[in-house]
């Protein structure tokens, strides 16, 4: 399949770009050289935006897809933006609650569908990300991270409330506790996601679907959605605000700090579970 798409760019914020093709909108994330790691600017950038598009009767479907070779890597933990507790350390909390919660409550109660196009990576807030979206397609190179465990910290974004309720407690634990890469086939086998296409149809097969939601009864849609949030949703919000408290724990950790140094020093952590 090769098609040449249709979106044009309605709005360039670096980190983020915004794509219109009629009543369908693309939001790519837009730091390639950073596999599309969120920091500072991304956050706001994709908070602002999907509030925008949520509040938008002339957008009827969107469309999340990442630049580059990946959706997205997770969190930067290079971000020099970053807020920081009183004592210097990441105010995870902060960004959790004002940033990151705002972006996936926003996907979720969108009276409109949200489609997940993934490549590459999509790791720790990154499968958040795709995860939060109603319908997720996923080139056959794809692969999903809850990541957070490798750096000693904990599931954040919604992911341990999206996991489970896509595939049960015994996988979301796995995914969890051992944070190794799921595939996409295996990740359409377990039912964590709708659709796998070879890499080189994955953007005009997630366009084209795009482009027939925006066509079709979008407020049948959002009633579908409305239905599927109070029967698997309904404590969203208690949720993401128990994450957010837990992660605020893990991130005065001493094992945070040494998965944080690993990361930077490219080796395998020495984790004292302290």
């Amino acid at each position: 399949m090769t098609t040449v798409s249709q979106f044009e760019l309605d709005r360039d914020l670096g980190a983020l770009r915004l794509y219109r093709q009629g009543a369908a909108a693309k939001i790519e994330l837009n730091r390639p050289e950073r596999m599309n790691a969120w920091n500072t600017g991304l956050g706001v950038a994709l908070r602002d935006t999907v509030l925008d598009l949520a509040a938008d009767s002339g957008v009827r479907a969107v469309l999340i897809t990442g630049a580059g070779r990946a959706f997205s890597s997770g969190a930067d933990l290079r971000d020099d933006d970053r807020a920081l507790t009183e004592d210097g350390r990441p105010d995870v909390y902060k960004t959790l609650t004002e940033r990151y919660h705002p972006i996936i409550a926003g996907i979720r109660e969108m009276p409109k569908p949200v489609v997940a196009a993934v490549h590459g990576a999509a790791a720790g807030i990154g499968a958040s990300l795709a995860l939060s979206c109603d319908l997720i397609v996923a080139a056959e190179s794809a692969y999903f991270l809850l990541a957070f465990v490798n750096i000693g910290l904990v599931p954040d974004g919604g992911s341990s409330l999206l996991v489970p309720t896509r595939i049960g407690f015994a996988r979301a634990a796995e995914l969890a506790l051992l944070g190794e890469r799921l595939p996409a086939p295996k990740a359409l086998d377990w039912g964590l996601i709708n659709r796998v296409v070879p890499d080189e149809d994955l953007v005009p097969h997630a366009e084209e679907l795009v482009s027939r939601l925006a066509t079709g009864p979008t407020r049948s849609y959002a009633g579908a959605k409305r239905q599927l949030n109070a029967w698997l949703y309904g404590r969203m919000h208690d949720q993401l605000e128990l994450e957010a408290q837990i992660q605020r724990e893990m991130a005065g950790s001493a094992d945070f700090a040494e998965g944080v140094l690993a990361f930077a020093e490219k080796r395998q952590p020495h984790f004292t579970g302290s």
